[in-house]
């Protein structure tokens, strides 16, 4: 069955020109001008992923992401004119997975879909393999299973993102070993680093907020500066 991928932007002449590139990969297309009518079909049927716009006619594309990531996990891709580094965290932040800026080549909009959907599909799968060392950690008082994709802190559910856990679940896979953002990037995201530190501190600061750090001695995700990142 063709995975299923949600443009919404209210540029219609880019959200035509991305359904056509993306049906000519195969994949079945949803096509919204506005936030409020893709939320809507969203809560009717989810798709694969969204690419979604930050500037919408209606409802913002970052509330529009919000919305979505209290209830949904799906991969989402941020499109917009926006060149600031302070709007591609505050995307990264709430929950997006990727965040792209227009002009962009529409082939470069389908290689980042099909690398997110790769990365999902990958640790989302139900299936542990044999040479994984553990299905689950617990470091004091911080559980994560990775069959059941669940994530607790001293009991309590937390609610993570793919990406987040797939970053926390890394990080307590090689706790005790300081994990460059280089590494972390490519293990996580798939791709080859290029200068992506932003990408990973912003995932790493919302991880810290669910986790309830606290900003100056964090207990879990400690930064080694100049380094990386670890769990000890």
């Amino acid at each position: 069955m063709a995975e299923t991928i949600l443009i919404v932007d209210d540029e219609r002449e880019i959200a035509d020109l991305l359904e056509l590139y993306l049906k000519n990969e195969g994949y079945d297309v949803c096509k919204f001008y506005n936030g409020t009518d893709a939320l809507r079909k969203i809560a009717v049927s989810p798709p694969d992923l969204a690419v979604l716009d930050v500037m919408l006619p209606d409802i913002g594309g970052f509330d529009v992401c919000r919305r979505i990531r209290e209830r949904y996990f799906f991969p989402v891709i941020m499109l917009t004119a926006r060149v600031e580094d302070l709007d591609k965290i505050t995307g990264l932040t709430i929950g997006a997975d990727d965040y792209i800026t227009k002009p962009f080549n529409p082939l470069e909009v389908v290689a980042r879909v099909k690398t997110q959907l790769r990365r999902y599909k990958r640790y989302n799968a139900t299936g542990a393999p044999a040479e994984r060392r553990t299905e689950e950690y617990d470091i004091r008082g911080l559980t994560i299973n990775y069959r059941t994709h669940k994530c607790t802190l001293y009991g309590e559910n937390i609610q993570l993102t793919p990406l987040e856990f797939s970053i926390l679940w890394y990080l307590c896979d090689h706790q005790k070993c300081v994990v460059s953002s280089e590494e972390l990037f490519e293990a996580v995201w798939g791709e080859k680093y290029l200068n992506n530190n932003n990408t990973v501190m912003a995932h790493i600061g919302r991880l810290r907020e669910k986790l309830h750090e606290p900003a100056r001695k964090p207990k879990f995700i400690k930064t080694v500066w100049g380094v990386g990142y670890t769990i000890e």
